[in-house]
């Protein structure tokens, strides 16, 4: 069930694209397609990368502004939290309690103010393998995502690179 919701959601947004829809409308269709899949009171967020490398808010509905001011401008970093270290390696990243992962130590105070334990990010890519961004899932329990979750992230996060791809060729 949750493969045939990622999977309408990415059709949906490739329709949104050839109709000429912008990044702002599509993102927060795959954000809700993710938050559903993940369930249990899960957040999402999608990240991407500005022409300096650096990772900021594509869509967070769900995220409080001042939270996202704080990790506005993160560089990639493989040691830095889960969407800083996913853009920086390119792979899934998970950290099931920010407490006991040494990449949150400078940043763990933020999600765990808002009721958050741990959290995972995939990578979103261009057709090409390069970073464009991320697709972060908070979650308010200890855990990890189950294999039909990545499966289903991964295809959100497919349909969220042709997005952020083409806004890219936009700005070319």
């Amino acid at each position: 069930m949750k493969a045939e919701l990622a999977r309408r959601a990415a059709e949906r947004a490739q329709l949104m694209l050839q109709e000429g829809a912008s990044r702002e409308d599509v993102l927060p269709l795959l954000i809700d397609a993710a938050e559903q899949v993940a369930g249990e009171d899960a957040v999402c967020s999608i990240l991407m990368l500005d022409k300096d490398g650096l990772l900021r808010n594509a869509a967070s509905p769900g995220l409080p502004a001042d939270y996202l001011l704080a990790i506005d401008r993160l560089k990639p970093d493989a040691h830095v939290g889960t969407c800083a270290a996913a853009a920086a390696t390119g792979a899934m990243v998970v950290t099931c309690d920010f407490r006991a992962d040494d990449k949150w130590a400078e940043l763990r105070h933020l999600p765990l103010a808002l009721g958050f334990v741990g959290a995972w990010s995939m990578p979103i890519k261009a057709a090409d393998g390069t970073v464009l961004g991320t697709l972060g899932t908070y979650f308010r329990t200890q855990r990890s995502p189950s294999a039909e979750e990545v499966k289903s992230v991964e295809v959100l996060a497919s349909a969220a690179g042709l997005v952020l791809e083409r806004d890219k060729e936009r700005v070319a």
